[in-house]
C-alpha cells in the first residue's frame, strides 16, 4: 500500500503563488506515476501535472502549462507542485495521487496512461480575484 498526505494549500490572491507537497510512504517502488488532480465544485475532477517515475518525464494539462511545475525528491519521498500566476478558475482541492502495480487497488482515474490507485485526502487552494 501506499499512503499520500498532501500540504501546502491556502488562499491567495490572483497571480499569487503557492506550493504543493505530497508526502508519500509505504511500498512507494511500486509507483510508476505520480499526479496531481483537482476538483472545483460542482466541476469533473480533472488532472492537473503528472510525473513519469522511471525517467521523470512530465506532462501538464493545456489550462496550466507554463505556470505549473511538478518535481519529485526521490530522497524525500515527495511530490511537489509548484503553482504560479495563479488565477481565481485554480480555485479547487487538489489531489495528490500514485499509480502503482498494486493490483489489489482499483484504478479511480486514469491519465496519460497512468492508473492511478492511491490518493491523498486533499488540499484546498482557494485564488482570489
Amino acid at each position: 500500500q501506499v499512503q499520500l498526505v498532501e500540504s501546502g494549500g491556502g488562499s491567495v490572491q490572483a497571480g499569487g503563488s503557492l506550493r504543493l507537497s505530497c508526502a508519500a510512504s509505504g511500498y512507494t517502488s511500486s509507483s510508476y506515476c505520480m499526479g496531481w488532480f483537482r476538483q472545483a465544485p460542482g466541476k469533473e475532477r480533472e488532472g492537473v501535472a503528472g510525473i513519469y517515475t522511471g525517467d521523470g518525464g512530465t506532462y501538464y494539462a493545456d489550462s496550466v502549462k507554463g505556470r505549473f511545475t511538478i518535481s519529485q525528491d526521490n530522497a524525500k519521498n515527495t511530490l511537489y507542485l509548484q503553482m504560479n500566476s495563479l488565477k481565481p478558475e485554480d480555485t479547487a482541492m487538489y489531489y495528490c495521487a500514485a499509480a502503482t502495480a498494486d493490483l489489489q487497488a482499483a484504478a479511480q482515474d486514469s491519465w496519460r496512461g497512468c492508473q492511478y490507485n492511491y490518493w491523498g485526502q486533499g488540499t484546498q487552494v482557494t485564488v482570489s480575484s
